[in-house]
């Protein structure tokens, strides 16, 4: 039990979304969690933080979807049992607003990538394996194919989680721009279906132009498909990246180096 009337229980749920933030003090450890419980039951699919510094609060803390624990005076329990330890509550504001944010675009941009990385090559397997008769052949072999999510495309695609949209120091001074994450524009069904329409065009389109184009030379279709393949990932994750890291502009390169050889 949280120990909230059964009665006032929706007025106080009500009441505690309305509030920017909700402060629990002088409660046990279990109506601690047992409130971050009920706001986490009634607040629809919004996540909920959960803050604290002492022991008494690792109930709630291990309750909410991310806990955040201060490192005080009080001792390490709740930094312990926490996902996030920080050893000042000033620095809530930084771990929301600029490693919060940088995380979230970051694990977006990975994840997509991966889906069209893995997708796309997909569908020229399928389109050469119809164009030949459903023929149980393999469009690439050996180094090539075990080479394109490897050394091929591994190190752009992997320096995803470098890139930054924004300025740390412009993130703090406009926490708005955190509101454009809230709304899940950056990682959705619409983005996903967006990426998956991408990756059946470019891979129907590499496919069958290499076939039209080189058919009477078909012996040099895979090595030209394969490298336009390369290309156009490197060429995807150029169009994306917003801010150029040595890092990525280094594995751009030794994906090239590694495609020509």
């Amino acid at each position: 039990s949280s120990g909230i009337n059964a009665e006032y229980e929706q007025e106080f749920v009500e009441l505690a979304m309305m509030s920017p933030a909700v402060v629990v003090c002088r409660c046990s450890p279990t109506q601690k969690a047992a409130i971050v419980s009920l706001i986490k039951k009634h607040g629809g699919n919004k996540p909920v933080a959960a803050i604290g510094d002492g022991g008494n609060d690792v109930s709630m803390i291990q309750a909410a979807d991310a806990g955040i624990g201060i490192v005080g005076k009080e001792g390490k329990q709740a930094s312990l049992a926490a996902d996030f330890s920080i050893t000042q509550f000033s620095h809530v504001g930084r771990l929301l607003l600029w490693h919060g944010r940088n995380s979230y675009n970051r694990c977006a941009s990975l994840s997509q990538f991966i889906i069209h990385r893995g997708l796309i090559i997909s569908v020229m397997q399928a389109i050469f394996s119809a164009v030949f008769f459903f023929v149980s052949i393999s469009l690439y072999q050996g180094i090539l194919l075990i080479g394109y999510s490897t050394f091929f495309t591994m190190g752009p695609v992997f320096f995803l989680v470098l890139d930054v949209d924004v300025d740390a120091k412009i993130a703090m001074t406009y926490p708005e721009l955190y509101k454009e994450l809230q709304k899940g524009r950056v990682l959705s069904f619409k983005t996903f279906f967006v990426w998956i329409l991408i990756s059946i065009y470019q891979g129907t389109a590499i496919m069958y132009l290499g076939i039209l184009l080189f058919k009477e030379d078909f012996i040099h279709v895979l090595a030209i498909t394969f490298t336009v393949l390369i290309v156009t990932e490197l060429l995807m994750v150029v169009i994306t990246v917003r801010t150029w890291h040595w890092a990525m502009a280094v594995a751009q390169i030794f994906s090239l180096v590694c495609t020509s050889l």
